[in-house]
Formats: C-alpha cells, structure tokens, sequence
C-alpha cells in the first residue's frame, strides 16, 4: 500500500487569480481539494497544492509519492536546492512562506517526487488542472498573504 498524492496549480496571468487542484489515493479512497486565491503566481499555487496534500495525511506508515508537473517543485526538492536555500537563510528566494511550512512535511513523511509532463494525457495530472482552474475561475478567492508579504 502507498499514498499517491497528485498536485497542479494555475494562474491567469502571473500575476493574476490562480489556484490548486490536488487528488489523493491510497487504495480505493479518493479525496480532491482545491482553493482559489486572488493574487498569487503559479510557482506559489504548485507549492501550496503539494503542501495542502501532504497536510491531510495523519500519520506516515505508508510510503507517499507525489506526482507534479512542476519542475520547481520536483527538481528544488529531488536535487537539493531547498535544503541549500535553507541553509543559506533563503537569501534572493521568492516564496520562502511555502518552502518553510513545507520543510516539516517532507521530514515527517519523506514523500518521493515525480515529475510528470503537462497536459501529456495523464489522467489525474488533467484532473488536478481541472481542479485548479476551476477554482481560480468561480471562486471564491482568498487573500495570499505570503504573496503580498513579498510584494512589501
């Protein structure tokens, strides 16, 4: 048994109205979240849709793989940089609130990364986009204080 978490984010413009859209499986169990947020940018919405995910999950017996089609995210994690940006203090980093929130999760539950092609035809990858745009088309939006914090 493993968990798959499936995550995308959007934006029209980024800047602009975006969202996350995010599916977890662990056997037959199925859960979909989205959120849609006023002013934000895509990076930030790929982030908070992995970290919304692993944010639901309650213990960590099970192994997690994390699917995205964000080569931010995969890549910042799979070759190091986080931890790098970590211990440089995030000095010149954007987004350092959802990097942060998002370090204690990957200690917990140790997920595995894998990146997957956009709009290439893979079912749940289409779903989570399905979900994000939704969301950042109808709403309703919240404020992105991490985001408006970095435009201070």
């Amino acid at each position: 048994m493993k968990i798959n978490l499936y995550t995308d984010g959007a934006c029209s413009g980024n800047p602009g109205k975006g969202g996350y859209g995010a599916v977890l499986l662990f056997g037959e169990k199925r859960k979909e979240m989205a959120e849609a947020y006023e002013l934000t940018t895509n990076n930030r919405m790929e982030l908070l849709a992995v970290i919304k995910g692993l944010e639901q999950l309650k213990h960590n017996k099970y192994p997690i793989e994390c699917f995205t089609d964000s080569k931010y995210v995969c890549d910042s994690i799979n070759k190091g940089w986080l931890m790098s940006w970590q211990a440089k203090g995030f000095k010149k980093k954007k987004n350092v609130d959802l990097w942060k929130r998002m370090i204690p999760l990957l200690s917990k539950f140790n997920p595995k990364f894998t990146w997957v092609k956009g709009h290439a035809g893979n079912a749940l990858n289409e779903r989570c986009d399905e979900l994000a745009v939704e969301a950042y088309q109808k709403g309703p939006w919240q404020t992105d204080h991490g985001y408006e914090n970095e435009l201070d």
